[in-house]
């Protein structure tokens, strides 16, 4: 792999400091990294520090990138200077109201039990194709693993033949977003859609060595799907299946995350459990770094709602007294 340039402008031991400590973190650095290194090279171009006049200028470099973009790397910058001035309390800090404005957060897809029986209908029914033998099963199985752990999908194009334990019944994740790796759980429906594929695999023989990829992609000489392929892949079906969100749209691959953290949290509200508790656990599960990850999948929608009021209803009705209407009480 090439080693990462040297940093040189005046701020550089800042930079260096400030990435070891994300690293250490396990934070994502490498978009961080990118992004400093971009400030650095302008400002060891302007001969000086990073200052009002130097950061005004570099924004201006970013005026070909969508608004959303700019705001994400000058937060990045932002976040550095906060941090430089921990010890240089003098030292610029760009002043965050005059970012872009943020984009609107797009509402997730929640896909329905009836949704995705409806799409599996459709795989199964996709032509087979010589070029591509193997195309019902990994996308059958990308949509099972997807809907039934909730994987970012650069996690699940990333596994390997080998990161199933057929014993245990849970998938390996490999250093995944925030550098940590976990162990996943599968549930009934993902055992059995997991233990179907990989026997079909070893009753044809196609690579079934513990290195080679889960989703065997044989128009890629057997290599791994990348993200944008696999995701190009399975938005044909969800149109197929007319499955669309509120405004007409397709949903986005992402939704199944989404859709999975909302049925665990509708789970636990149904059967009585400690939300608070079990919180903990979806974020690890997850692969996330705290609860704050956790909750931004955990939008309120209406049932979630009607199994909140119901519950505080069974064990706090007792509490809450009626008020007397006018003129009917003493």
């Amino acid at each position: 792999m090439k080693a990462a340039a040297a940093f040189a402008s005046l701020i550089a031991p800042d930079i260096e400091r400030y990435l070891t400590l994300k690293q250490a973190l396990g934070r994502e650095y490498d978009g961080v990294r990118r992004v400093l290194a971009h400030v650095d090279l302008f400002v060891t171009t302007r001969g000086g520090d990073l200052t009002s006049d130097t950061f005004a200028e570099w924004c201006l470099t970013l005026q070909h990138l969508a608004s959303g973009t700019r705001r994400s790397r000058m937060r990045e910058v932002r976040n550095f200077c906060l941090y430089r001035r921990r010890s240089e309390p003098t030292s610029f800090l760009p002043d965050a109201r005059l970012f872009p404005p943020r984009h609107q957060v797009v509402r997730p897809h929640l896909f329905t039990n009836e949704e995705v029986v409806r799409l599996l209908a459709i795989i199964s029914e996709l032509p087979g194709a010589r070029t591509s033998p193997f195309r019902r099963e990994n996308l059958r199985l990308s949509i099972a693993l997807l809907y039934t752990t909730g994987l970012r999908l650069g996690e699940l194009v990333r596994l390997t033949f080998g990161d199933y334990d057929p014993r245990e019944h849970t998938l390996l994740i490999r250093e995944s977003k925030f550098h940590k790796s976990r162990l996943v759980p599968l549930s009934t429906d993902g055992i059995r859609e997991i233990d179907q594929y990989l026997d079909a695999r070893r009753t044809r023989q196609i690579a079934i060595s513990p290195e080679s990829p889960l989703l065997w992609h044989h128009t890629r000489r057997g290599t791994a799907y990348t993200g944008t392929g696999l995701s190009n892949a399975i938005r044909p079906l969800l149109r197929a299946a007319n499955i669309r969100t509120d405004t007409g749209r397709v949903p986005r691959v992402h939704d199944f995350r989404h859709t999975f953290a909302q049925q665990a949290l509708l789970r636990w509200y149904r059967t009585g459990a400690d939300v608070q508790a079990k919180l903990p656990l979806l974020a690890t599960y997850m692969g996330h770094v705290s609860i704050a990850s956790t909750e931004y999948y955990l939008k309120f929608i209406e049932p979630i709602g009607v199994s909140a009021s119901e519950r505080f209803a069974r064990h706090c009705a007792g509490l809450v007294q009626t008020p007397v209407s006018a003129g009917g009480g003493r």
